[in-house]
């Protein structure tokens, strides 16, 4: 923990997260203009103007806000997505498409990390690379973050994930209907292909509703399952890495997640008012809920854009990107493997 946040105190951090938070409004409305010539994440647009910037918030004063962000505020909008999740909706894929997307997240997570280590990169890099691929994005890359212990150029390499899976889930949110097409895959298929494979949500739906009402539900419902995933691959992540580290140590105990632990709560609090009678009055809540928890993602990832240099960017080298790319093709290759010999 840096010596900012140490002696942090909530008048301290006032600055970098107002900074943090001016980077935030500005790359939403930026997103939003852009919306019908350019779809970008406001995420992205959020890091890439916290990179613009990061001469300006490397100022002493922002340090304590900044971090904060990074840290706390991340943690805390993460656990808020809980409340996305209905277990209803997840029960009513059936086992065999639960299990499908269960084998091909195991196997992008455990073949991102071989494969950063096989190109000389460390498995943290892989960990991002694969949980950010399998799970959703910027959001899974972002949690993973938060429980990964530090290593030189971490910022940088959390930065190129986010990056980087934004930018191929647009790519295949314009590829993958008409391969999907060209595979013979009916509607309902479709949409479990690109629901259990496009990385990031707004892009899943961009591609299933472009096929069709069917492909677009059934895409969506998928791609919420990969969500509700994100607690225990968060947590089997955090537990690989305490493990190594706490057995050099000498130790047992395996800390968890706080903010996994309240993602789980919320998840639950959703699937029990969904099927109450509380609906009419909830549906407010909720919807005010998911939107404090976007802003509070995009507000953590400018913090973190703001603390990236682009000299650190440019340090990752060629590695990072072709792990990406390629655990990017691996989903692909094997939920279509199974799909059209289904």
């Amino acid at each position: 923990m840096t010596e900012a946040l140490k002696t942090a105190t909530p008048i301290r951090t006032l600055p970098g997260i107002a900074l943090a938070a001016a980077v935030g409004i500005a790359a939403i409305l930026c997103a939003r203009a852009l919306k019908s010539t350019l779809p970008v994440s406001e995420m992205v647009v959020a890091l890439l103007i916290g990179i613009g910037l990061n001469r300006i918030a490397m100022a002493p004063v922002f340090q304590p806000g900044l971090q904060f962000c990074v840290r706390t505020l991340l943690r805390i909008a993460v656990a808020l997505l809980g409340i996305r999740i209905a277990l209803a909706d997840i029960a009513a894929l059936g086992w065999q498409t639960a299990a499908m997307v269960i084998a091909a997240m195991t196997l992008t997570i455990v073949s991102a990390m071989a494969l950063a280590k096989a190109l000389g990169r460390s498995d943290n890099l892989g960990a991002l690379a694969g949980v950010g691929t399998a799970v959703c994005g910027a959001s899974a890359t972002l949690a993973t973050a938060a429980i990964l212990p530090a290593y030189p150029r971490k910022q940088a390499d959390v930065a190129f994930v986010v990056v980087a899976v934004n930018a191929l889930s647009t790519v295949a949110m314009i590829a993958y209907p008409p391969i999907a097409r060209l595979a013979g895959l009916d509607d309902h298929t479709a949409g479990i292909l690109f629901g259990a494979t496009i990385h990031d949500v707004a892009q899943v739906v961009g591609a299933g509703y472009s096929v069709s009402d069917q492909a677009g539900n059934t895409a969506v419902i998928v791609k919420l399952f990969r969500v509700a995933l994100l607690l225990p691959v968060v947590m089997a992540v955090g537990w690989w890495f305490a493990r190594r580290g706490l057995a050099a140590a000498g130790r047992a105990r395996i800390p968890v997640p706080l903010f996994a632990v309240s993602f789980l709560l919320l998840c639950i609090a959703n699937s029990f008012a969904m099927s109450s009678g509380l609906v009419p009055h909830y549906m407010p809540l909720k919807a005010w809920v998911v939107e404090i928890s976007t802003f509070g993602l995009v507000i953590a990832i400018s913090a973190l854009g703001l603390q990236t240099s682009l000299t650190d960017i440019r340090a990752i080298g060629w590695h990072a990107p072709v792990l990406v790319v390629a655990v990017t093709l691996l989903l692909l290759a094997f939920c279509m493997a199974l799909l059209v010999a289904a």
